[in-house]
């Protein structure tokens, strides 16, 4: 399985769920699955601000896991 690391990089970089979404223009119910990793799917164009907004490369915003417990 593949999740986003988009909390642990916030968390590394000392910003916030509050600050990423006011920059994401997202709303907040959309922004809140995506983080959590509770989507299914998630748009180029939004991994592409992430990593710009997070200055970091858009492979840094994956991580895979050995979570068995999938649906996929």
């Amino acid at each position: 399985m593949v999740k986003l690391r988009i909390l642990e990089i916030l968390e590394e970089q000392g910003k916030t769920r509050y600050w990423l979404n006011q920059r994401m223009n997202m709303h907040y119910v959309s922004f809140k699955k995506m983080i959590e990793n509770q989507t299914d799917s998630i748009h180029f164009e939004t991994l592409n601000k992430l990593s710009d907004l997070l200055n970091v490369p858009i492979g840094d915003l994956f991580e895979k896991t050995d979570d068995k417990d999938s649906d996929f």
